[in-house]
């Protein structure tokens, strides 16, 4: 689609608001019933009743016809729509370029890119020997391998310290339960062994034909096994180096930046405990850095002489630390940057004679410089709000640091930045196909006040020419939990809403870390609320500043998002024109009583065990499933994946099934499950973008846009 010019903005806004209250067709035809089964549940004392507990049951008939049942149904009330939705996806498609490739990286010998053909879904992994200018070679080209395939995925690529082979991890069902398989670069040759169920990052050893992988349990999907591979031999015969045996840490493989150690990572919510190997010895034994406590995290590199590690040891907010390699444990920590109680200390990147920080003050993301002799300094981005990010730099011996920036108008951006002189250049950018100029678009970044005093950020982008006049459309964006910082970075597709007069909005609640790791922790167990009562009052701030009203205003969230639509739309539904909530964790206590599910043991410090009785009565206070009534709900399209393994499908299942029981009025009510896909939705470029078509399409019906 050719953007429209400048002079056309206010037309454009004018007619999308214009269009509120036109009648578009309405198609009126009966929604699927999902039979109730009694299914009583008692713990505590308490009983509760879960009618459509039957929906957990992947393999039974009845459940497939179901969820076919109610894609049919969305489909048919969104046929007024349906060629919009169509031109949609095309207008989405438009803005990418279809011939593309990354910016080059060097590591070990080698030049490493990643392009894009015409028209195909997946990436084609390339390198080149020595120089941009030598030939090419296609190590990994990911639309050969998706061939007859609904859905696929390559998790990672890894390759050996000679650069003669490649491990690669694909996915074919959806569930993160990645098939490692190994090929020889120099003859094309794909090896025999198939090592199934595996976590999708190895580590090589520097002798070239051994490396170590992490292993699920097939059930939980729970990372809980390290085991040493050796080329040409049986999997099944693989060596178990390391078990980690408490359910509620997930374990995983890595390698310093050196190249120097294998790393094994065994981390809870609070807690995390790391083994270092001399990648030189892949027969010898781990040994650990320092033993896990409770309420310590800490991570580790390794340059020259030292350790480096970041803690939260006597720091909320995290310290850098270092200490011998020869002498690990925490008696031997000596601090190099101290806590900051306005800092977050996001990450650290090793070189040589560099060191570089991640941070994060005042909910925006920082990049600080360190030279090992001279002045440390910050880089400037210069914008309201923005997402700056240390990225690939693999090699050590070097003054050049690349990082990418982007923000709500600026598309993505790869730099690289001279350490010593200062000097940028821009590496790579984004190219939006249609024209367009950031010029034409604002950002701004506003405080909302919460009940309890607390100021909460929020990230709003608009055309230029935007009125707060409260009728114009608005999307606000919220997730909240794990510690996550939802970043205001740069969507191409997100032009769809604002060419038509949407203000697009990102409610940077607490349960993220955007503001420290109070802010993280003021949002979770005990005081989970807080991300909900802070999403409700960014609304109502929007509203009370003209940017929206009710009648024009969505809210959008997806996984941990959903369940904070789930939780606002039962305590606010009048304040929502319609919501969507994307593969919605919604039946909080069932889940979490549940440890056979993915993910439940590794959670309990981030929503509570409700084995305990506090903590059951508080998550039945607001988990979304538990907490439907009879009452007026805002339109709602509700989202999932049949493979889910984040989310199990029957969450949104059910939560819909409760709802169309018990909601009153004619809202809107529509469950899409994409049968062949899971947590992320579809694979490759454009297929996710009919997801996205799916959406707008919702929200402009409901509005009564129809181009």
């Amino acid at each position: 689609m050719r953007l429209l010019p400048l002079t056309a903005c206010a037309a454009v806004m004018f007619s999308a608001c214009a269009q509120k209250d036109k009648k578009m067709e309405k198609v009126n035809v009966p929604p699927p019933v999902a039979e109730k089964i009694k299914h009583e549940m008692t713990i505590h004392g308490d009983t509760r009743n879960d009618e459509y507990y039957w929906l957990n049951e992947r393999e039974n008939p009845k459940v497939i016809a179901y969820l076919e049942a109610e894609n049919k149904y969305t489909d048919t009330m969104l046929s007024p729509v349906r060629g919009f939705r169509d031109k949609l996806f095309d207008e989405l498609k438009a803005r990418i370029k279809e011939k593309d490739e990354s910016a080059p990286v060097f590591e070990n010998g080698y030049v490493y890119y990643t392009r894009y053909e015409e028209g195909k879904e997946y990436p084609v992994y390339c390198r080149k020997k020595g120089a941009d200018t030598a030939p090419e070679e296609v190590y990994l080209n990911v639309n050969d391998l998706a061939k007859g395939h609904a859905y696929f995925q390559v998790g990672s690529i890894d390759v050996s310290p000679d650069n003669r082979l490649l491990v690669y991890a694909q996915d074919t069902v959806s569930r993160r339960q990645y098939d490692l398989r190994i090929r020889n670069l120099e003859t094309g040759e794909l090896y025999p062994e198939t090592i199934p169920n595996a976590d999708p990052g190895i580590a090589w050893a520097k002798d070239n034909k051994t490396f170590f992988y992490g292993s699920k349990n097939p059930q939980t999907l729970r990372v809980e096994k390290i085991y040493r591979h050796v080329l040409g031999t049986d999997p099944a015969k693989d060596v178990m180096i390391f078990h980690e045996a408490d359910e509620t840490f997930s374990t995983w493989v890595g390698r310093t930046r050196s190249r120097d150690y294998i790393t094994i990572s065994s981390e809870s919510t609070l807690s995390s405990e790391t083994r270092i190997l001399d990648a030189s010895k892949p027969d010898g034994a781990f040994r650990v850095i320092q033993p896990r406590q409770k309420d310590m995290l800490y991570e580790i590199d390794h340059r020259g002489d030292k350790f480096y590690i970041k803690t939260n040891l006597n720091a909320r907010n995290f310290r850098l630390m270092e200490t011998p390699v020869g002498k690990t444990t925490m008696d031997n920590w000596k601090e190099v940057i101290p806590h900051r109680p306005d800092v977050l200390l996001q990450g650290f990147t090793l070189f040589n004679n560099f060191m570089v920080m991640s941070e994060r003050k005042n909910g925006l993301s920082q990049v600080r410089i360190i030279p090992e002799n001279g002045q440390e300094h910050y880089l400037d981005f210069g914008e309201p709000a923005y997402v700056a990010s240390v990225i690939s730099n693999p090699e050590l011996d070097t003054k050049v640091l690349r990082y990418s920036y982007t923000s709500l108008t600026t598309p993505a951006s790869t730099f690289e930045y001279n350490m010593e002189t200062k000097e940028k250049t821009l590496r790579k950018q984004q190219e939006v196909i249609g024209g367009y100029d950031p010029k034409n678009y604002v950002t701004e970044r506003v405080f909302a006040t919460a009940d309890d005093g607390t100021r909460v950020p929020i990230s709003l982008v608009y055309k230029v020419g935007f009125e707060k006049n409260g009728q114009a459309p608005l999307l606000l964006y919220g997730y909240g939990s794990y510690g996550a910082s939802m970043e205001p970075g740069f969507s191409s597709s997100r032009i769809s809403l604002l060419d038509r007069g949407f203000c697009y909005a990102i409610a940077h609640i607490r349960g993220g870390q955007e503001l420290g790791r109070q802010w993280y922790e003021d949002g979770k167990m005990f005081k989970k609320k807080n991300t909900f009562t802070d999403f409700i009052d960014c609304a109502e701030f929007l509203i009370e500043n003209k940017f929206t009203d009710t009648s024009h205003l969505f809210a959008m969230g997806g996984s941990a998002g959903g369940l904070l639509m789930g939780a606002v739309v039962n305590m606010r539904p009048e304040l929502w024109k319609g919501v969507i909530a994307a593969v919605p964790f919604v039946d909080v206590v069932t889940t979490m009583l549940d440890e056979s599910i993915p993910l439940t043991t590794g959670e309990f410090d981030e929503w509570g065990n409700p084995k305990n009785k506090d903590s059951y009565d508080y998550m039945k206070s607001y988990s979304p499933y538990d907490n439907v009534e009879a009452k007026v709900y805002p339109n709602m399209l509700v989202t999932t994946g049949l493979h889910d393994s984040q989310v199990q499908y029957f969450e949104p299942a059910k939560w819909v099934a409760r709802l169309r029981e018990k909601k009153k009025g004619d809202n809107l009510l529509l469950l899409e499950t994409n049968m062949e896909a899971g947590h992320g939705g579809a694979s490759g470029r454009f297929k996710a973008l009919k997801d996205v078509a799916l959406q707008y399409a919702f929200m402009f019906y409901l509005l009564g846009i129809e181009k």
